[in-house]
């Protein structure tokens, strides 16, 4: 079996590293709008390459993609988050968040369609808790996150007689640098010892990855584990 070839957008984050950590057998392409980060990150790994790209702008995805040779999975793993109440948060702020959240891995997603469909790959939505349950204070958010579910689910449908597989993965809070932010938004205090490692995530989406194609994973739920 020839080495596949993964797209992780979100490279240099906390769940982005752990990926490309996880993946490092895979050829990576590891993705983002920080060219030093990305290059040091790939740095530690032998099979990766870079790709500077910027997800409120996907006019530009089809110039950035052309010369990165067969592309196996996509892994879309950047997001966005501020949290607010409906009544406090702007228009601003609901067109960033859908723009990085939804629309740039749709976008992203149908440049890469030729090359999943020909490798019979695998596009994986990180999405989250908020995909599946909002909150008060989360419209935004949440908003997004139901949306990329639902982008998912459409695409499963639509590409199945091509064999591209389709996951959505919905981590619980988990230990990054993102869960920080969230967290000081919220005004409460970071427990680190009580959200998941970012590598539990990662691991969980390496094992979807290579699932026999007898075997057909089209949500996963990752939740915080007694320890």
């Amino acid at each position: 079996m020839s080495t596949p070839t993964t797209l992780i957008t979100g490279a240099t984050g906390g769940i982005g590293r752990a990926l490309a950590d996880a993946l490092h057998d895979h050829q990576l392409i590891l993705a983002g709008r920080d060219a030093d980060k990305l290059r040091a990150l790939a740095e530690a790994l032998p099979n990766a390459h870079t790709l500077t790209l910027d997800l409120h702008h996907p006019e530009t995805f089809a110039d950035a993609l052309q010369d990165l040779g067969v592309i196996t999975n996509v892994i879309h793993n950047a997001g966005v988050v501020d949290l607010g109440r409906v009544a406090e948060q702007d228009a601003d702020v609901w067109t960033r968040t859908l723009a990085v959240n939804v629309v740039a891995p749709a976008a992203l997603t149908r440049a890469l369609l030729p090359q999943l469909r020909a490798a019979r790959g695998h596009a994986v939505f990180i999405n989250s808790g908020a995909g599946l349950r909002a909150n008060a204070g989360w419209g935004s958010y949440a908003a997004s996150k139901f949306a990329l579910r639902a982008l998912a689910d459409v695409l499963r449908e639509e590409e199945a007689a091509h064999g591209v597989r389709v996951t959505t993965v919905y981590p619980g809070r988990t230990d990054t640098d993102m869960q920080r932010k969230v967290r000081t938004q919220e005004g409460g205090e970071y427990q680190q010892d009580a959200y998941i490692d970012a590598r539990s995530v990662a691991a969980t989406v390496r094992f979807v990855l290579h699932a026999p194609r007898d075997a057909d994973l089209t949500d996963v739920t990752v939740r915080p584990g007694v320890r």
